[in-house]
């Protein structure tokens, strides 16, 4: 059978996040939602997501596909159900999409909002599925404890040296390569994962639920509280609480972040801090794309959520509830506005705008500094999102 995950009305709302990728490779746990389908169904994955992300994000049509929701989260009876679809069937929840069997004439004209043609089924079970930037945080520890169990069943983690501080070793598993000694590790709050070729220096203090992915690292004396992932290729120091980085993004220096979502490619200078809670406990408002307001996330802890590509100067501070979108550079004294669109140049004092070129000629350096080559493609990706936001900014 051919898998392919697409994007609902929730690839609006999780902006500025999706402008750069179809939601199902949004991480949430250890894994992306996409890695984690790919785990469970034992096949490669492919996309139906918006035209300008197509060439990076390719679809892979068969004579008979199965169309899932990018969006939910897969667990061992949804898989069951989705697999029991027959053709022209389809699955859903409380009037939205699951998944729907069609055949590569019916693929064509598939849309994801006009499913009653088909023979629709109701399922019966809860269901996770991340609808808005704050539930990637929010649904964080149940996505790590279910992604520890699908990463490590059945498998022995490697041995923890005994210069670390260990509670709970039983939850703690450690990939090979790993460094780490003078540690302190709490499991006994939720499961710790260390991925391959990981390192948590000296003096660190991690409390689960927590994942550090392969080839990332915890600088020395790094405070963290969970539920808390740090993506691959990763630098993260000073004190988490809450967050996800999705991967390639640092933070090596103190200042403190909770209740927020880092993108790929940025970098937070020393001593960055966001607020998390506002000064008269009232629930946290956050810039929405899709209607071009800020509406109420029923939270009372709500921090940052930052596109990627974005980059913070020293001493930066970030309002309660601030969206930052893609290719932002942000310097200077005092709180800047709490929506600061992509492509933006400034801080507290003003905006100008980031020049696209200038933007690009950054992100080519940061790939050279990994290794890798900012190809045609990804500048296509950046050029459309600077043209489609171009509105937010002032000229």
């Amino acid at each position: 059978m051919n898998y392919i995950l697409f994007d609902d009305k929730s690839w609006n709302n999780l902006l500025p996040l999706t402008f750069t990728r179809p939601v199902c490779e949004i991480r949430a746990g250890i894994l992306t939602i996409k890695e984690k389908w790919e785990k469970q169904l034992g096949e490669d994955l492919s996309y139906i997501t918006q035209d300008y992300l197509v060439q990076k994000y390719p679809v892979k049509i068969d004579s008979e596909n199965i169309l899932i929701n990018g969006s939910v989260i897969p667990d061992k009876n949804l898989i069951a159900s989705i697999k029991n679809l027959r053709n022209n069937a389809a699955l859903v929840k409380d009037d939205m999409l699951i998944a729907v069997n069609l055949n590569k004439d019916a693929l064509k004209e598939f849309k994801y909002d006009q499913f009653l043609k088909y023979n629709t089924s109701e399922y019966q079970s809860d269901i996770l599925k991340i609808n808005w930037p704050w539930e990637i945080f929010t649904l964080n520890g149940k996505a790590i404890e279910s992604d520890f169990e699908l990463l490590t069943h059945g498998r022995k983690s490697q041995e923890i040296s005994s210069t670390n501080n260990i509670l709970g070793k039983e939850n703690i598993f450690v990939e090979e390569n790993v460094k780490m000694e003078f540690a302190t590790l709490n499991a006994t709050t939720g499961t710790i994962y260390i991925g391959k070729d990981a390192e948590i220096m000296e003096g660190s203090i991690v409390r689960g639920p927590f994942a550090l992915c392969e080839h990332s690292t915890l600088k020395l004396g790094a405070k963290i509280y969970g539920p808390t992932t740090v993506g691959p290729h990763s630098k993260v120091g000073g004190e988490l609480n809450n967050t996800v980085i999705f991967g390639f993004s640092n933070k090596a220096h103190d200042g403190f972040l909770g209740n927020s979502v880092i993108g790929e490619w940025c970098n937070l200078g020393a001593d960055t801090n966001n607020s998390n809670l506002k000064n008269n406990y009232a629930e946290v408002r956050l810039w929405n794309y899709e209607s071009e307001h800020f509406m109420n996330t029923g939270l009372q802890f709500c921090g940052l959520i930052m596109g990627d590509h974005s980059k913070c100067a020293i001493n930066t501070m970030f309002n309660t509830g601030t969206v930052v979108g893609v290719n932002a550079n942000i310097f200077g004294e005092g709180f800047p506005r709490n929506f600061i669109p992509s492509f933006s140049w400034g801080g507290a004092h003003g905006f100008s705008v980031y020049s696209l070129d200038k933007a690009i000629e950054v992100a080519e350096k940061v790939f050279d500094r990994r290794g890798l080559v900012l190809n045609d493609i990804e500048k296509d990706i950046l050029k459309t999102v600077f043209e489609k936001t171009t509105k937010y900014r002032k000229q």
